[in-house]
């Protein structure tokens, strides 16, 4: 194994790239666009168990640098009640706690580190087409009318995923999770009482709202709003006023700073449909395969994604490492994978599910919510998914494999 193909260049592309040559393989990133995302404003959550994951291939200095700690979530209900404060992505031993970061900025800095250590990042490199060869390896075709070969190919071309469809023609579509998805950013002082690092978490009337404080100043929030699903012209033609007016009035019946910081603030994107994949069959076809968002996205409320996408780039690239026949090397990628991550997959989806109830489901969740937070959302019960801990050294030749087979799919 010498070469990969990477598809996709957001998150888990370069990480991928990087983990890739601590493993001594060389590998390239294409990417669809024609420069790194500049979707300024919008922020994830990196949780300590993608935060472990970066440190294994000494990308410790990321979260860091383009972000802050955000150790816990204070939930409020529409009357400003506090049902409890949970984990917001647990504690390493060394004290380090999950970071919120800009989007844009994690995009440029792993670029960044990619290139650092000599991997090319191939922008404006749309796939079109990817099939092994004969001989052996793989082979890639662009739009532009390029073409590359390698001896694996990756897909971490996220949700919508190209390589998922050319592995798997009868790969299922992602899920709409009944959500629209709005971020925003207001400057200044942050909301009266707020401590600084910390996600409030509304339970609205209408709509869930989240808001953080910097260290820095301003206030990151986001809005995940019930409704069928926009499209393509629907979001062309809906200007951020307007959209900033339905969220006022969505928001007008709720006790907190929702309305205040819609106002004074700018939204950053709006009327992102949000997607999950619940479970995908088919990961892999001879030397391809999917990894990331491409092969399991959790719904945004998981704060997952881009932990599990780090999760992904250590574990192929120790299978790769480690295991010289390419399809046993995927194979074991899988069976180390899939069970933990449709886990997640299935955990973000209720996660979702508790922020669209009916008039019925609110008086219920009024009642039951602090008791589900004060006794079930531990963390000792969410030890499974924050404590997840992966060591560089581990070697993965003797992993058991038969569970999935070592043929392909």
């Amino acid at each position: 194994m010498t070469k990969a193909i990477i598809i996709g260049g957001g998150i888990a592309g370069p990480t991928t790239a990087i983990a890739l040559q601590r493993a001594g393989i060389e590998a390239v990133v294409h990417e669809a666009y024609p420069g790194p995302a500049d979707d300024v404003g919008s922020v994830l959550t990196i949780a300590t168990n993608g935060l472990d994951a970066l440190r294994a291939i000494d990308l410790h200095e990321v979260a860091p640098a383009v972000g802050f700690p955000t150790a816990s979530n204070v939930l409020l209900d529409h009357r400003g009640r506090r049902l409890g404060e949970v984990s917001n992505g647990g504690r390493l031993p060394d004290g380090t706690v999950a970071h919120t970061v800009e989007r844009s900025r994690l995009h440029g800095v792993l670029h960044q580190a990619a290139l650092d250590r000599g991997i090319p990042v191939r922008f404006g490199q749309r796939l079109v087409a990817a099939e092994p060869r004969s001989g052996g390896g793989v082979v890639a075709r662009f739009a532009d009318g390029t073409s590359t070969t390698g001896d694996v190919l990756i897909g971490a071309d996220g949700v919508h995923s190209t390589v998922r469809g050319l592995i798997d023609p009868a790969a299922p579509a992602p899920r709409y999770a009944g959500l629209l998805n709005f971020g925003g950013h207001t400057p200044g002082p942050g909301p009266e009482g707020a401590a600084v690092g910390t996600w409030y978490m509304i339970f609205g009337r209408r709509a869930f709202f989240g808001y953080v404080v910097a260290p820095k100043g301003g206030t990151a929030w986001f809005a995940n709003l019930p409704r069928h699903r926009t499209t393509a012209a629907e979001r062309t033609d809906t200007s951020a006023a307007s959209w900033s007016r339905h969220l006022l009035e969505v928001f007008a019946e709720d006790r907190g700073p929702a309305t205040d910081l819609i106002q004074r603030g700018q939204l950053t994107f709006a009327g992102a449909n949000t997607y999950d994949l619940p479970s995908v069959p088919t990961w892999r076809r001879g030397p391809m395969v999917i990894i990331g968002d491409a092969a399991h996205a959790p719904a945004p409320s998981s704060g997952q994604g881009a932990s599990m996408a780090a999760e992904d780039a250590v574990v192929l690239a120790q299978c790769l490492r480690d295991h010289p026949d390419v399809t046993v090397a995927l194979a074991a990628f899988e069976a180390l994978r899939r069970d933990r991550v449709e886990r997640v997959v299935a955990h973000g989806a209720r996660t979702s599910s508790s922020k669209t109830p009916g008039p019925v489901g609110r008086a219920l969740r009024g009642l039951l919510l602090p008791l589900v937070f004060r006794f079930l959302v531990t963390d000792r019960s969410m030890a499974w998914l924050y404590d997840h801990h992966l060591e560089w050294d581990r070697s993965v030749r003797q992993d058991d494999v038969r569970s999935v087979g070592a043929s392909g799919g």
